[in-house]
């Protein structure tokens, strides 16, 4: 409940149970399910509610260095990979210096003294286990040459931190990787409230044009959202061109300020929570 995935239950769920079985994913807590004032806590201790709950930020971060510890040492070798803990703790660390970044296999393979197919096992490993997020490029634009590298996420933003050892969030403001870390804790929180069925990709292309997620609803509604940590967010005109390439209905900047109001005639400079509150009542899809 509220983590990765019960070592237990996935060995159950691999017994022949076809048509007898469902699925739900319980991720950590996203901010809806948070007092307003927790949201920040929430982004830099995550959403494990020992963690976001903690009395003070070393205990909390304790909890997360104790988890990552024992999911690498003791949960995943249940599994029946043979995987060195070390090895997969600085693969972990590898994809949290590169949080929102599109994967370079060939990069984390070298570093890691492996091939770039043990690469792509190990992270089809932490994908399955609910602990990494693999986003997918755009790929319906045929004519055009596009980044075909999926990004990569740490799903829960206070592993992340932990990873990085950052110990508070005053320290997480002031390191390199504050910008990848807000656009993967924006990215969960809205694929996580996004109706059943929903597409999410990223864009981006040989040409310039980009854009952080790109989500396609089941109705073929498109939104295009970047995200920005600025309270004062500039867009370029990569993200245009972007929109227009996916034939966007509707274009979001979400930014970490209070106010929503127009950036351009077709974009919208908003706050998370709106955005959040928007897909929770499913009434403008």
């Amino acid at each position: 409940m509220l983590g990765p995935a019960s070592i237990e239950l996935l060995k159950q769920s691999s017994e022949t149970l076809a048509g007898r079985i469902a699925y739900l994913e319980l991720p950590p807590l996203h901010a809806l399910e948070v007092n307003g004032d927790q949201n920040q806590l929430l982004w830099s201790r995550g959403g494990f509610p020992d963690s976001l709950l903690a009395a003070d930020d070393a205990i909390s971060l304790q909890w997360r260095l104790d988890f990552i510890r024992t999911y690498l040492e003791r949960d995943i070798p249940q599994l029946g990979p043979r995987i060195p803990a070390e090895t997969l703790r600085r693969f972990c660390v590898m994809l949290a210096h590169n949080q929102s970044e599109p994967l370079n296999a060939a990069k984390l393979a070298k570093s890691l003294g492996v091939d770039g197919k043990t690469v792509s096992k190990y992270l089809d490993l932490m994908v399955d286990l609910l602990l990494v997020r693999r986003l997918q490029p755009w790929h319906a634009n045929a004519a055009k040459r596009m980044v075909k590298s999926p990004k990569v996420y740490i799903r829960d933003g206070g592993i992340t931190h932990a990873l990085l050892a950052i110990p508070t969030q005053e320290a997480l403001l002031s390191h390199p990787a504050c910008g990848g870390s807000w656009e993967g804790y924006v990215v969960e929180n809205i694929i996580n409230l996004t109706p059943q069925n929903t597409e999410a990709y990223f864009y981006r292309s040989s040409g310039g044009a980009e854009c952080d997620l790109i989500l396609k609803f089941p109705n073929q509604k498109i939104w295009a959202i970047e995200i920005k940590r600025s309270l004062n967010p500039k867009v370029t005109k990569g993200f245009y061109y972007a929109c227009d390439d996916v034939n966007a209905n509707s274009r979001y900047v979400v930014y970490p300020g209070v106010e929503t109001y127009p950036i351009s005639a077709d974009t919208t400079a908003i706050n998370l929570i709106s955005l959040l509150e928007m897909l929770d009542t499913k009434n403008t899809l």
